[in-house]
């Protein structure tokens, strides 16, 4: 199964989940979704969701000089993004078992007509 077009939709929680507990520069916070699984994750991808979470307020972000190579923009998560977080998990639990419910395959399902009363 292709998943890119899942992980579209499940990025912005994904990043959240990802610097719920540590704050991450870009490629580390890449690096810690390729180690859940998220193999398939592109890097341009995540770069284009920190931005676009902080710009919405829900990461805060500050740089870290390197002596090794270039500083690093590290962010990190606020009350306005575990908010998202609490509320993207609720949806993500209800989406996931309506899904597993309609792919289980040892249960048949009642077919309705539009309008028949449940």
């Amino acid at each position: 199964m292709d998943t890119t077009q899942l992980l579209k939709g499940v990025l912005d929680v994904a990043v959240l989940a990802a610097v719920q507990h540590e704050d991450g520069y870009g490629y580390d916070i890449v690096r810690r979704l390729r180690a859940a699984g998220l193999a398939e994750i592109g890097d341009a991808s995540v770069y284009g969701t920190l931005r676009r979470l902080y710009s919405a307020g829900a990461l805060t972000s500050y740089v870290v000089p390197s002596d090794g190579g270039p500083h690093r923009k590290y962010y990190g998560i606020n009350d306005q993004g575990r908010t998202m977080l609490s509320e993207q998990r609720t949806s993500w639990s209800e989406f996931a078992l309506t899904m597993s419910a309609l792919l289980d395959s040892r249960r048949p399902r009642a077919v309705r007509t539009i309008g028949e009363n449940a």
